[in-house]
């Protein structure tokens, strides 16, 4: 019976004009997210290969001098684009790719999208995501706020019951067609998604991201699971079909536009994240005093030079048997990397705890918890952007190393200016990143993937209950 049930629904939806005119609207909007964006990740990874060619070669070929003034003269880092980033770009849009790997400094991020695009743009963008957490839902909420309330109006409700069919049965049978008939909409997208990953540049992505592409999957799944029952026991409950409709769209709107604000500007107002200006501030004056105020750059030098003398058991510099210079340099580095930890790692624990208040709110609007999973598996959350940062900084750090450890050794050989060329750049390996796998993703966005399956079997048991529940007339 659930079957004849199953196939009535898919019949008569399929055969809906509106449901032509919506499956229509909604798959060619989606395809031509899923297109633009994997158009636009192409070229975005077009672009960082050239790039990186182009600053590696830069770095071998900059010519003969000190080595601190090749840390000054740096490299960049580019963040590389993930596979899945085509049908959620996250926060990369707002927080850049690309990072200037100096000597001395901790540089942000360059190159943000958002910077370049017109507040319209901004917040108008298409992506695969946005279809699929907006208007994929609507289209629910259109196909199903009728599924009881229709027939109870029309009085066909009484009929199907009297024959002695289960009203929880009625309740799945609908809930499979409408399923059925949304794979209609959804079935083509995700074919062409990996069909887009199997044509990919991104050699073996579809096979290395297998984790990641279905824990998107699934995370999408549960999410129209939650929208299809509360929209079937919102029609079973609904005095008419027309106050299930606006219950309905209520519910769409505050989950979708309300919440995501809302939940923003909540986290900031509960975890405030200092401005760039101050932020900055505070790490100059910690590099002039320390962390605590409580040093000066000249009794820092002071106890360097003393420290050195006793280690090399020499009573002069003069003494020394390395280049005080590169000592004094690289000393600079490691204090101003301690100050580096300590201030980034204080903005990015009040970042994530801004993250933590998002998905604690998920507990009240799926589309949080679906967010969150939807840019961690797409590898464009900030928890992964702050890996990638930090694997940068590391590189960075490498760099300093080698060209202040080269000018301590080497610096007191020669007569004269201590100069190097590309025998000592190309000792420096190019930047490698290798970004995390899904189960690294999956530890991060555990409360997200638990809010979001207790949404899901939430409103299941909801539509079975409203539905053996529910009034015949």
């Amino acid at each position: 019976m659930i079957s004849i049930i199953a196939r009535k629904e898919f019949l008569e939806m399929t055969r809906d004009g509106r449901f032509r005119w919506a499956s229509v609207i909604v798959s060619v909007l989606l395809l031509a997210a899923l297109l633009l964006g994997w158009q636009h990740q192409n070229d975005v990874r077009r672009q960082h290969e050239q790039a990186r060619r182009h600053t590696r070669q830069d770095w071998l070929t900059q010519g003969r001098k000190n080595p601190h003034s090749a840390a000054h003269y740096g490299v960049y880092a580019f963040k590389p684009t993930m596979p899945l980033s085509w049908v959620d770009r996250g926060v990369d849009p707002w927080v850049g790719v690309a990072s200037w790997l100096e000597a001395h400094h901790q540089n942000d991020f360059q190159y943000r999208q958002a910077q370049d695009s017109t507040a319209v743009q901004r917040f108008g963008e298409l992506t695969g995501a946005t279809v699929l957490q907006l208007l994929l839902p609507l289209v629910i909420v259109l196909l199903t706020f009728g599924a009881f309330s229709d027939e109870r109006e029309r009085g066909t409700l009484r009929q199907l019951l009297s024959l002695g069919l289960r009203r929880p049965d009625l309740a799945l049978g609908k809930a499979l067609g409408v399923a059925g008939a949304l794979g209609f909409l959804i079935v083509p997208a995700t074919l062409a998604g990996v069909l887009a990953l199997a044509l990919s540049e991104q050699n073996g992505a579809l096979l290395a991201d297998g984790g990641r592409i279905l824990g998107m999957t699934s995370s999408y799944l549960l999410y129209f699971v939650a929208f299809l029952g509360v929209s079937l026991a919102v029609s079973a409950k609904a005095p008419s079909s027309r106050a299930a409709l606006l219950t309905l769209l209520a519910f769409w709107i505050v989950n979708g536009l309300v919440a995501p604000r809302a939940a923003a500007d909540l986290a900031r107002l509960v975890y405030p994240a200092p401005s760039a200006f101050e932020f900055a501030n505070k790490m100059d004056a910690a590099m002039k005093h320390g962390i605590h105020g409580d040093e000066t750059p000249e009794q820092r030098a002071a106890a360097l030079r003393e420290e050195v003398l006793r280690r090399y058991n020499v009573s002069r510099l003069e003494d020394l048997p390395v280049d005080f210079g590169g000592i004094r340099l690289q000393a600079g580095e490691e204090h101003a990397n301690t100050i580096f930890d300590h201030f980034y790692s204080d903005l990015w624990t009040t970042f994530r705890r801004q993250e933590t208040v998002h998905r604690t709110l998920a507990a009240f609007a799926p589309v949080l918890a679906v967010r969150s999973l939807s840019m961690g598996f797409a590898g464009t959350d900030f928890t992964q952007h702050t890996h990638f940062a930090k694997a940068a900084e590391e590189y960075r750090r490498e760099i300093q190393r080698l060209m202040n450890g080269d000018l301590a050794e080497h610096g007191k050989t020669v007569q004269g200016p201590y100069l190097q060329d590309e025998a000592l750049w190309s000792k420096v390996p190019e930047f490698t990143y290798e970004a995390p796998d899904a189960g690294w993703v999956l530890s991060h966005q555990a409360s997200s993937l638990v809010l979001l399956a207790a949404w899901a079997a939430a409103a299941a048991a909801a539509a079975w209950r409203a539905a053996a529940t529910q009034r015949v007339d």
